[in-house]
């Protein structure tokens, strides 16, 4: 080595300073580099994955935001024709409501104006019976059984002669229900002897009601089902009309 010019002893010493130095640089300055790259690496894999996770959550954020914002919406809708319904039902059942309760009102007025018409008839039933009784008088020119003249004209508003519904004579009626017209309302004694006339005929468990038609001027007219008994005295006019042409 001598030879060579190389001093064993300083080359020894050389190397041994150079290892040493080499492994302080590689403790002191290799391995925290190292360590510091790694770590980096980690912290970006790191903020990678978490911003993959992060990617994920907001798509399925979003997701679950449509699918909220849907049912939501559906929701809504349902409400609003839930809500529709129950509005077109209220206003069914008030418009419902409103109509009966109108025709209850027209038929209660209908059925007032009737018996106020009746009142009224009834009660000029004697003063045309007076006025009647007068004016035969006064056209004979001499006075009359008033008594008698009484009788007739209750037997040609009434229809009944010597207790029995004269329309009803010889006729046979079978039904569950009957109808009388009269042009002026009967008195109590000429219903109850109409009534019994007619459920002689159809059986005491048939029902008999009363209408006044002013129309027909006198007589009476009896409905049972189909059939019309008219012994009315418009409907013996029209007859002799008939029978005249």
């Amino acid at each position: 080595m001598e030879k060579l010019g190389i001093n064993l002893g300083f080359f020894l010493f050389q190397v041994f300073n150079f290892t040493i130095l080499a492994l302080l640089m590689y403790a002191l300055a290799y391995k925290p580099i190292v360590r510091m790259l790694e770590n980096r690496k980690n912290k970006i894999a790191q903020g990678l994955e978490d911003a993959r996770v992060a990617a994920e959550a907001r798509a399925n954020a979003e997701k679950e935001a449509k699918a909220i914002l849907q049912e939501a919406q559906n929701n809504a809708a349902q409400k609003v024709r839930e809500a529709t319904e129950r509005a077109e039902i209220a206003a069914r059942e008030i418009i419902t409501q409103a109509e009966a309760q109108a025709s209850k009102i027209r038929e209660e007025a209908r059925m007032e104006a009737a018996q106020e018409r009746d009142r009224i008839l009834l009660e000029l039933r004697s003063q045309i019976a007076s006025l009647a009784i007068a004016a035969a008088q006064k056209l004979i020119g001499e006075a009359l059984d008033e008594k008698r003249q009484h009788a007739l004209l209750e037997e040609f508003f009434s229809g009944v002669k010597s207790g029995k519904v004269v329309v009803l004579e010889g006729v046979e009626l079978s039904g569950a229900s009957a109808e009388v017209i009269s042009a002026l309302p009967l008195l109590p004694h000429e219903q109850e002897a109409v009534k019994r006339d007619i459920l002689s005929k159809m059986g005491e468990q048939a029902t008999v009601s009363f209408r006044v038609d002013p129309s027909i001027m006198g007589g009476l007219i009896v409905k049972v089902g189909d059939k019309i008994l008219d012994g009315s005295v418009v409907g013996q006019l029209e007859s002799l009309k008939q029978s005249l042409l």
